[in-house]
């Protein structure tokens, strides 16, 4: 199994233990961020090019569906992560999208642009990992104080646009949703007029699509209580050019997965802000890092454990830990001294992904409920067949292989492509004994 291999490209992959974690990787484009991208420059119906887009499935998926409904979706010559968005003077009807757009939870993200090319939307429920009760019913409330019309079956949903709505749009979200932050600012971009949001959330991802809108014009402020748009006084016929920032998810993962080996490394590509949150439950544990410009690095090497308990609590609020940054701390947490607990109230099904897995390669963890668990570690594990259930989990158990006594197997990782294109290839550029199950 050491043979290195150029690149994992079986739906079954095998991990065991070996030599600690060295050498340096770039991370992708994030996912999570290129998916509201994708659907802000849809939403301006005006060409504009995204770069260091990543190959991931979720984001291709989205970029088809772009197509199916209507714009012209093209790549530079000679360059596959960047895309041109090219709205069509011939769209297609919205329901054309059909069930292609429920394989995805972010779908939802094209109802403004939807509305600005036919002034109608309709959507599949949307889809992607099965992590517990996500509803959209804050979305339909932005629409709504939009002056748009909802309509809900048991096939999706249909958002149609209403009347032009005058002067500022006002509303509180109750509780600072991603989806529906997102939703807030590109159907204010479609409607042309200002936005008032309060307790918005105020993520990378979100802050990255208020960047974006600025580059063209918009005047935003964005504070942990308001967040204000306004439309631009002119514009400009220069194509924006907007840059996919890297994945903190993709990095987080790499970090904890060369702490678990005790290995030193460097994570480029990624904005030291972003990652913050991660970096400080690993320097709660004894882990060292160091920030360099666009660059994590980890030095495994020299961890002390703390043995200090880790509070992983995953949160929306600003400057707090990522729930998609939980499921891998989790996995190297149970190598290290003390008891540790752990909540995604965001993702309430995350854990009964996660936990059956763990306990299958020996993990001891209880659940003190749908959302929380906790441990005392060290624990060792034992290599076993496990399932990618959705994204995160798979590179969770990635991370948790690694260290396993014996050979862990791993399936479902189509799961692991929606969100990266390939993070089994970068574990292997480090010196990760990983490769292709032969069928």
């Amino acid at each position: 199994m050491s043979t290195p291999v150029p690149a994992v490209t079986s739906q079954v992959i095998a991990i065991r233990p070996g030599r600690p974690l060295a050498g340096a990787v770039t991370v992708d484009g994030s996912k999570n961020a290129a998916l509201p991208l994708v659907a802000a420059a849809a939403a301006l119906l005006r060409p504009v090019r995204l770069d260091n887009v990543p190959a991931s499935s979720d984001v291709q998926t989205l970029l088809d569906l772009l197509g199916q409904a209507g714009w012209n979706i093209a790549h530079p010559v000679g360059d596959s992560h960047s895309v041109l968005a090219l709205p069509s003077e011939a769209p297609a009807t919205p329901d054309d999208l059909g069930e292609a757009a429920s394989s995805i939870r972010a779908s939802y993200y094209l109802v403004p642009a939807l509305i600005a090319l036919c002034g109608r939307a309709r959507l599949p429920w949307p889809g992607g990992c099965r992590i517990g009760d996500r509803g959209m019913e804050q979305h339909f409330k932005v629409y709504e104080a939009f002056g748009d019309r909802v309509r809900v079956d048991d096939r999706g949903y249909v958002v149609e646009a209403g009347k032009a709505v005058r002067g500022t749009v006002s509303l509180v979200l109750p509780f600072r949703s991603r989806g529906a932050t997102i939703a807030a600012v590109l159907r204010a971009v479609v409607a042309g007029t200002p936005l008032r949001l309060g307790q918005p959330n105020l993520s990378p991802e979100v802050l990255g699509v208020l960047n974006a809108l600025m580059t063209v014009g918009y005047e935003c402020r964005a504070g942990e209580r308001v967040l204000t748009l306004a439309p631009p006084a002119s514009v400009s016929d220069d194509m924006p050019v907007w840059q996919v920032p890297g994945d903190k998810i993709e990095a987080g993962t790499l970090a904890c997965a060369v702490a678990a080996t005790g290995g030193t490394a460097r994570i480029e590509g990624v904005h030291g802000p972003d990652v913050a949150p991660l970096v400080a439950a690993l320097h709660r544990m004894g882990i060292p890092t160091s920030d360099e410009p666009e660059t994590l690095v980890v030095h495994g090497r020299d961890t002390q454990p703390t043995g200090r308990p880790l509070r992983a609590m995953a949160t929306l609020a600003p400057n707090g830990l990522d729930a998609d940054f939980e499921p891998p701390l989790l996995g190297l947490a149970l190598g290290f001294p003390g008891t540790h607990l752990f909540s995604d109230p965001i993702n309430p099904g995350r854990h009964c992904n996660l936990i059956p897995q763990l306990v299958r390669m020996g993990g001891e963890i209880t659940e003190l409920s749908s959302t929380e668990c906790r441990f005392t570690g060290p624990q060792r594990l034992t290599g076993a067949g496990v399932e990618a259930t959705d994204i995160r989990t798979g590179s969770a158990l990635m991370v948790a292989g690694l260290t396993a006594r014996g050979v862990t197997t791993l399936g479902g990782v189509d799961q692991i492509r929606r969100g990266h294109a390939d993070l089994p290839g970068k574990l292997l550029a480090l010196g990760a004994d990983i490769c292709e199950v032969t069928p």
